[in-house]
């Protein structure tokens, strides 16, 4: 099957630059609906749904490739491939940003700047390190997602969502959660949840910027902190806003905090 077909690739824009935009856990490309127009103007915007999300080929899922984010990585390595000529500007959103960064430290040249929305190396606290979550924390919503993938989607996608003034948004992603198929959401929160990626934020050489919510039950701000100490050249910008998704529930402050962050970068 062709690379388009399997990952879902929608192109749009008119832009000679190239910007990727790569969706979290539980959600498809739609999520930026709100975001991507406002950088059709300089950039060729590309959205795809990884493989086992949206409107992917599942037949393309294995569960061995995507045991780990690095199986999503090389997709994105052959996606950008695909259909960029230079370098594309990554906006990653939660996991999505370490698929990224996974990705640009294996193919660096592919790479001309990172936008991590709400990212986290690592949900699990570890002695002075904060991921927001205790080990047992992650046991037991892994346990729930197992028993009860559903009821566990309409518990959690609102409060991840957040957006108190924006039930509608709580809603959208909870029927997210629930159109993607339960034994690939199992598996892809399991290499999520469990994931610790702290050990390659030194090494990154890409220019970064790390979206941060002001108040999130995924992302805490001292991840983004911790995250903007580790990186060399990384930017951290704070956006008020109560929720995971501030691309959905915020879209105007975020896509100005990118255009400031993006505007001194030479064509």
């Amino acid at each position: 099957m062709s690379i388009t077909q399997r990952n879902n690739i929608r192109i749009s824009g008119s832009g000679k630059r190239t910007m990727v935009l790569a969706h979290g856990f539980g959600c498809d490309q739609s999520m930026w609906r709100y975001l991507a127009p406002s950088f059709h103007g300089e950039y060729r915007t590309v959205l795809f749904d990884h493989v086992g999300s949206g409107s992917s080929d599942l037949s393309a899922y294995d569960t061995d490739k995507y045991d780990s984010l690095q199986g999503y990585a090389d997709d994105l390595i052959e996606i950008i491939r695909e259909v960029a000529e230079g370098p594309v500007v990554f906006v990653g959103h939660s996991v999505s940003a370490m698929i990224g960064l996974i990705a640009s430290l294996d193919e660096p040249a592919l790479f001309r700047a990172h936008i991590m929305v709400g990212p986290s190396p690592c949900y699990v606290n570890d002695g002075d390190y904060t991921g927001g979550f205790s080990r047992e924390d992650i046991d037991d919503l892994l346990r729930t997602l197992e028993s009860n993938y559903l009821g566990w989607s309409s518990t959690m996608a609102p409060a991840i969502m957040g957006a108190p003034e924006q039930p509608e948004l709580g809603v959208e992603l909870t029927n997210s959660f629930c159109r993607t198929d339960p034994e690939i959401a199992r598996q892809f929160a399991r290499v999520t949840f469990l994931s610790d990626h702290r050990a390659i934020l030194s090494r990154a050489t890409t220019p970064t910027l790390i979206l941060q919510c002001s108040d999130d039950i995924i992302a805490p701000r001292v991840v983004g902190e911790y995250m903007h100490r580790m990186m060399p050249g990384s930017t951290l910008h704070l956006i008020e806003n109560v929720g995971h998704c501030p691309h959905l529930s915020s879209p105007g402050a975020s896509a100005a905090a990118m255009s400031a962050f993006l505007g001194p970068m030479s064509p």
